[in-house]
């Protein structure tokens, strides 16, 4: 019986940790908590689809998500924890996806939406340049829709330093 209790607690402690591990906040330098955001791809959007999905002039509009809802799930995730030093003023933040919906990210999957802090050094502008640069780079050929959904999942920083530069 001790046995058993003892695995229990095992168990307990951790599903605590990862419950505290997933209330982390975005990073000080503006990469999302990996736990809570990895990044998801929207299915519907592949290579061989580009030209009729993400690199025509208004694609975004037809797949993202009402304002009115990103800002309640926003607000929800400020309020849950996930927030940059304690700060949960709405403002301070953009409700962004991930892996950007002009390269194929998923429009609402939770794993793909995040409250990025905008007032910081790799706030939502410098990403907002990535996401440009990226999406032209793919749809004029020059680089692969899943190696620039690939940067986004991994670290969209190293992604900026190496595409758009210091």
């Amino acid at each position: 019986m001790n046995r058993i209790l003892s695995f229990a607690s095992i168990a307990i402690a951790i599903a605590a940790s990862l419950t505290s591990a997933a209330s982390a906040s975005p990073s000080k330098n503006g990469l999302p908590s990996g736990l809570l955001t990895p990044g998801a791809i929207n299915l519907a959007v592949n290579q061989s689809n580009i030209e009729s999905t993400i690199c025509v002039s208004g694609y975004t509009a037809t797949v993202r998500p009402k304002s009115s809802v990103t800002t309640r799930i926003k607000r929800e995730q400020l309020a849950s924890g996930y927030n940059l030093l304690g700060d949960v003023k709405s403002s301070d933040y953009e409700e962004d996806h991930l892996v950007p919906l002009e390269l194929g990210g998923n429009p609402t999957s939770m794993q793909n939406l995040w409250p990025e802090p905008r007032k910081i050094a790799w706030g939502a502008t410098k990403k907002d340049r990535l996401e440009n640069k990226l999406h032209a780079l793919v749809c004029s050929g020059q680089l692969s829709l899943r190696a620039a959904q690939k940067v986004f999942e991994t670290n969209w920083i190293s992604g900026y330093l190496k595409y758009v530069g210091p």
